[in-house]
Parts: C-alpha cells; structure tokens; sequence
C-alpha cells in the first residue's frame, strides 16, 4: 500500500491568489509538512481551511532528518502534503530529497499549482520570456558569487534569481561587473502584494537605485547575452580579467576568451597589454 505525496503551491503575497483546490487538499491530507507551521496556521486561518491531519515542521534545517519520517508515513499509504512559506515547494525550498525520496521507493507524486515569484516576476520584467533559466540564490561570499555570476556572463537566456534585501546593492553591483553596466535588468519586490513594484533599467542605474534602500521580497530578472555583441579591446581586457579573478591562469584566461567570442588570442593579448598601459 502506498499514499501519496502531494506539493502544495501556496501564495506568494496574496491570500485571494490560493486556490479552492488548496484548500480541500490541505483540509484532507494524513499529514501537512510545512517550512514554517505558523505561517501555515495563519494561512489556513485567512481562507477558513480546518487541517484535521499531523502537522509538522519541514525547513531547511530538519530536511534531511524529518524526510525518512515523512517517507515512512507514505509507505504506510498516507497522503502527505508539502507547503512552504510562499510559491512552490522544491524551488529554493524544501521538498527535493522527499521528492527523490518517493519516486525512488514508487510513491505517487503530484502537485497543486500556485503561483510562482519565479513565473510572475519573468513576465512583468519586459524582458524575453521565451528562453529563461532559473539561478536561485547567488553564493554570499564575494569571490564565490563572482565565478558564478563569471559562467553566467555569455548566457544568452533571461536569467532569473531570487535575492535578500540586504545583499541586493553587492549583488547588482557584482552583475554589473560580470554582464556590463548597460545590460537590461528589473527588480521586482513584493510581488502581487500591497506595495508591489517593479524598476526596470540598466544594471548601472539599479544599482544607484537600490543604495537608497530595498526592503521586501526581491526577484531578479536580467537579460541574457547578446549573441551578435561586437567585443571592443576594452571588453575583451575585462573579460580576461574576469576570469583571472575567478583563479584562471592568464594565459588560459587569453585562449578562453578568444575561443568564446571568436577572436585571434592575438587580438585578446593585445587589448590585455594596452588596458595594462594604456599609454602604449
């Protein structure tokens, strides 16, 4: 016998965004996993829903130790339902390894859809909505974050991350570093809630926007690479430097460069000597 593991989207500022669906799947399942069994009761108290089920705690902390409980209860032919605090579970949230978990052992997986900061925040950019790629949260440390943002910089799909307030201002600035100051952004923060706002522009322009101050839940969109770029000396010179930050020997970082934008390493070594003395 086997239950099924149900993933529950749940809103992602609004209340009115939950659907009727939400509601009868959370008012019948054997067991309710959630990130944050407060905001769950606050929820559920919002839209009238009464859980009859377990409720248990389910965050980033305890994943690893409650998800063999929680696979356990399946086994058993419970219906357990996953929820976190806002969109869906498994994006930047808890849910992946019960998820891995339940196909391994052959427990049906299915899910309620809701709404997504990752979805609404692409389509409200502006920006191209035909090819994108989801990079969730960038690394915290400085160096780390630059490699990463470094292997993104020839993307040529719109990008989406999600990131805190307070590292909002270091994170433009270090995409600023890596894309070019003038490559098509927008910060949306608040999404579908009452002071819900989105700012669009350059990167070089948000970053002097968000050293006033950007508080709330904060979605980054940014356009992808352009394909047809023509790459001045300048742009070649930061380019090498780029990957030299990220702990690429100089001469690899000249054959890398000239390789990706198809240009002689004569030409990429020439323009590294000229921004390395200008006066020559």
């Amino acid at each position: 016998m086997s239950g099924r593991l149900v993933l529950a989207g749940t809103p992602i500022g609004d209340v009115g965004d939950a659907s009727a669906r939400l509601g009868r799947v959370l008012a019948a399942a054997d067991v309710v996993a959630a990130e944050d069994t407060r905001r769950l009761k606050r929820l559920t108290s919002e839209l009238g829903i009464h859980v009859g089920g377990r409720v248990v705690s389910y965050f980033e902390g305890n994943e690893r130790e409650r998800t063999p409980e929680l696979l356990e209860a399946l086994q058993q032919g419970q219906t357990v339902v996953v929820v976190t605090d806002a969109g869906m579970p498994s994006v930047s949230d808890p849910g992946y390894r019960l998820v891995a978990a339940a196909i391994e052992a052959g427990v049906d997986v299915t899910a309620v859809p809701g709404p997504s900061a990752v979805l609404t925040a692409l389509a409200l950019s502006g920006l191209p909505v035909d090819r994108f790629t989801f990079e969730g949260f960038l690394p915290r440390k400085p160096g780390e974050r630059g490699r990463r943002l470094g292997e993104l910089k020839d993307e040529q799909r719109t990008m989406v991350f999600f990131e805190a307030p307070h590292r909002l201002t270091q994170s433009l600035e270090a995409m600023a570093e890596a894309f070019g100051g003038d490559r098509r952004t927008a910060v949306c923060r608040e999404l579908t809630k009452t002071y819900e706002e989105v700012k669009r522009g350059p990167l070089d322009d948000l970053v002097l926007w968000s050293k006033e101050g950007v508080r709330g839940e904060i979605t980054v969109v940014v356009s992808g690479a352009d394909p047809h770029r023509v790459m001045t000396p300048e742009d070649l010179a930061r380019e090498v430097a780029v990957d030299e930050e990220a702990g690429t020997p100089r001469k690899q970082a000249i054959a890398d460069v000239a390789k990706r934008f198809n240009v002689p390493k004569r030409t990429v070594y020439d323009a590294v000597l000229a921004a390395r003395d200008p006066g020559k």
